[in-house]
C-alpha cells in the first residue's frame, strides 16, 4: 500500500495498492512483465501525468497507462483526433506504469514505507471545482477551422480508400482464385434507380399502417385472451367436424354383397 495526500491541507492519506505485474508471456504486448507496474484504487483526480511524476523518483516512466478495468491489454492505436473519440472515466481506476528498467518497479514497491506522497505541488498544481469546469469548458470549444481541415483530410483518406478497394476489385473481377472459383457480384448492366423522395413516403406510409394494424389488434389483455380463445374453440369445432367426416367415409367403404 502506497500512501498518497491530493496536497499539504488534506489530512488523511489515500492508499494507492501497487504491485509488480505479472502476466503469462506474450498475453500482454502493451505491459511488458518485469518493467510494470499494476496500480489499483487510482482516484479520478490523479492522472497520467500525476502518476508519471510520482513515480518518477524510482527511475525513468516510459508510459501511463490508465484503465477503467484491469485486463489483457494490446497496444492501442495512437489517437490522431483530439475532436473525437475521446472517453472520460469517473470513479476509481487502475493504471498500469510502464518503467525503462526493472530497478523502478523494486524502488516503487518500496516507497510504501515512506512519508505521505503529494499528488498536488505548487510547481505542479492539479485543477479541481471551478478550476477544472473552467478549464473542462474551454477545452470542449472547437476551432471551426481546425476541426474543417480535420474532417477534410479524413474524408480524402476516406475517398482514396474507396478508390483502391473498387480498382482492386475491378482487376479481380472475372479471375479465378487457386480453387478455380470466380467471384461473383451484384454489379449489372442495369444498376437499380435509386428511390425518389416519394417513393420513400410510400414505403414510410405503408410501415406505419401496417404497424398500427399490428397495435390496434391487439391492444388490450382481455383482447388477446379473446383471441386465443377464439382460436381454440375453431381448432376444436374443425376437429370433430374432422371426425364425423372420417366416420363418414368409413360408413360408406364397408363392403355389403346384397
Amino acid at each position: 500500500a502506497l500512501a498518497v495526500k491530493f496536497g499539504e491541507r488534506q489530512r488523511s492519506p489515500h492508499c494507492l495498492l501497487v504491485k509488480e505485474h505479472q502476466v503469462r508471456e506474450g498475453a500482454d504486448t502493451a505491459h511488458p512483465p518485469g518493467r510494470t507496474l499494476f496500480v489499483l484504487n487510482v482516484p479520478p483526480y490523479c492522472g497520467p501525468d500525476s502518476l508519471s511524476r510520482l513515480f518518477s523518483r524510482c527511475g525513468h516512466v516510459q508510459s501511463v497507462d490508465i484503465c477503467e478495468k484491469p485486463g489483457p491489454g494490446e497496444k492501442k492505436e495512437k489517437l490522431t483526433s483530439k475532436f473525437f473519440n475521446r472517453k472520460t472515466v469517473k470513479g476509481f481506476q487502475v493504471a498500469y506504469v510502464v518503467f525503462r528498467k526493472p530497478a523502478g518497479v523494486q524502488a516503487a514497491k518500496a516507497l510504501s514505507q515512506e512519508d505521505p506522497l503529494l499528488i498536488s505541488t505548487e510547481s505542479h498544481p492539479v485543477k479541481t471545482g471551478i478550476r477544472k469546469w473552467i478549464a473542462s469548458y474551454e477545452a470542449s470549444v472547437v476551432d471551426p477551422k481546425e476541426l474543417k481541415d480535420e474532417v477534410d483530410a479524413y474524408m480524402q483518406d476516406y475517398d482514396k480508400k474507396i478508390a483502391e478497394e473498387e480498382a482492386k476489385a475491378a482487376e479481380e473481377e472475372g479471375v479465378p482464385d487457386e480453387e478455380g472459383w470466380v467471384k461473383v457480384t451484384r454489379k449489372g448492366r442495369k444498376p437499380g434507380l435509386p428511390r425518389t423522395e416519394a417513393a420513400n413516403l410510400r414505403v414510410l406510409e405503408r410501415e406505419k399502417q401496417k404497424r398500427a394494424r399490428k397495435e390496434l389488434l391487439n391492444f388490450y389483455a382481455w383482447q388477446h385472451r379473446e383471441t386465443k380463445r377464439e382460436h381454440i374453440a375453431q381448432l376444436r369445432k374443425k376437429f370433430e367436424e374432422d371426425k364425423q367426416r372420417i366416420a363418414l367415409m368409413r360408413a360408406q367403404r364397408k363392403f355389403r354383397p346384397y
